[in-house]
């Protein structure tokens, strides 16, 4: 995951705003396929919003591991949603320059 010095971080924030959950964690918690999902997500976007269906002390470490076994970075958590961010690899793709 890359390291977000802060004030990327809050502007990665400030889009997240206004974005829609993408990616659903049902019930289940992580599944291989709930991670294939934000991997599939995060190549299109960058910048993925997570929605949770789990109990709120769940919600951190499911996105630890979504975090991890996505190679992204764990933007921000918020309630029952998390913020993931992975920067394309070629720079002229790059929706977020930070």
């Amino acid at each position: 995951s890359m390291e977000l010095k802060s004030y990327q971080r809050a502007f990665l924030r400030s889009q997240a705003q206004q974005l829609n959950p993408i990616v659903y964690v049902g019930k289940e918690g992580f599944t291989p396929q709930v991670a294939a999902q934000l991997d599939a997500a995060l190549t299109c976007h960058e910048l993925v919003k997570v929605r949770f269906a789990n109990k709120k002390s769940e919600v951190e470490e499911i996105s630890r591991k979504l975090e991890t076994s996505t190679s992204s970075t764990l933007v921000a958590i918020t309630g029952f949603t998390s913020v993931f961010f992975r920067q394309d690899s070629k720079s002229e793709d790059r929706i977020y320059r930070i």
